[in-house]
């Protein structure tokens, strides 16, 4: 896969408006993609990001087991030496980690062919994207979101290379989680391979680009019509709210009257369900005692 090619990448002005496409330098993007180094590269990175600071105690670095447990014959149990043995819980551990250097030394040479090879395999893809100049005044998170949504970067992982270090572009970019930013100068073959897109600046690559007029974004339009009626909507709501707000004083105003009346009402009719109630259990109760005074009149004898 040494094959010279020539390779142009899609450029961009800090704001998101297209440009025309630039060539990217020979000397760097020749086709040339080593598999094998990119990936001595790589496993060597990851290994010089160890600590290696696990550490294990072996039985001359435990505690206690000075004595033998028991003397060595007549028990009938296992001659032994110290508790803190390896076979005993608690004892020392046979050939555990200790702490430990994990550095892998690559040559320059390999390291830089590893990062060419990394950059072409990236052009093959048509995921270098150069950006005309990253000039900002003060750091703001929203613009970098801003750029990369426009760009449809939003939802890809984006390695930023920038001329030189910009603490301004840095700031703006560090809290994007799908973003990293670095000088191009410091960019290794790892960071390259992990991301999807390389954003790189067209003054780190040896392009000067004549800044340009920079065309509004089209959704612009569209979000200020958007606004405009939800402003319109928002003011009917609002005139439907006053007049529900209205009726329902209204409302208010003449319900304890209404109320008032069908309450007294409803006593009213109440109270005469109440008097009729007891008249007939009164009359009822009269009618009762008239019968029982009649039957318990004795009779009269006969001859006298």
């Amino acid at each position: 896969m040494t094959e010279p090619t020539s390779f142009e990448a899609a450029t961009y002005t800090a704001q998101g408006t297209e440009r025309e496409r630039v060539q990217l330098p020979g000397d760097l993007f020749d086709g040339t993609v080593n598999m094998p180094v990119m990936h001595q590269a790589v496993k060597a990175f990851l290994a010089n990001r160890r600590q290696g600071n696990a550490s294990t105690k072996t039985r001359g670095l435990v505690v206690g087991g000075n004595q033998k447990p028991w003397k060595q014959k007549g028990t009938g149990r296992a001659r032994q030496g110290s508790i803190r043995a390896p076979q005993w819980v608690g004892g020392g551990t046979v050939f555990g980690p200790h702490p430990r250097s994990y550095a892998q030394y690559v040559p320059r040479q390999v390291r830089a062919l590893a990062r060419k090879s990394a950059f072409n395999a990236r052009a093959r893809e048509n995921a270098i994207v150069v950006v005309d100049t990253f000039n900002f005044d003060a750091p703001k998170t929203s613009r970098m979101q801003a750029l990369l949504d426009r760009l449809d970067l939003g939802h890809r992982k984006v390695l930023i290379l920038t001329d030189g270090a910009k603490p301004n572009v840095y700031l703006s970019a560090r809290n994007i989680p799908t973003v990293e930013i670095l000088p191009y100068s410091d960019v290794s073959t790892y960071h390259i391979l992990w991301s999807d897109v390389v954003m790189i600046e067209a003054t780190a690559i040896g392009h000067t680009l004549d800044p340009i007029a920079e065309r509004e974004p089209a959704e612009k339009p569209t979000r200020a019509r958007k606004t405009a009626r939800t402003a319109a909507a928002a003011d009917d709501d609002a005139d439907e709210a006053t007049v529900k707000k209205s009726a329902r004083k209204s409302a208010a105003k003449k319900g304890p009257a209404t109320t008032k009346s069908k309450a007294a009402k409803t006593r009213t009719k109440m109270s005469a369900d109440r008097k009729s109630a007891v008249k007939k259990k009164s009359s009822v109760k009269k009618a009762a005692k008239k019968s029982t005074t009649r039957g318990s009149a004795k009779p009269k004898k006969k001859g006298s």
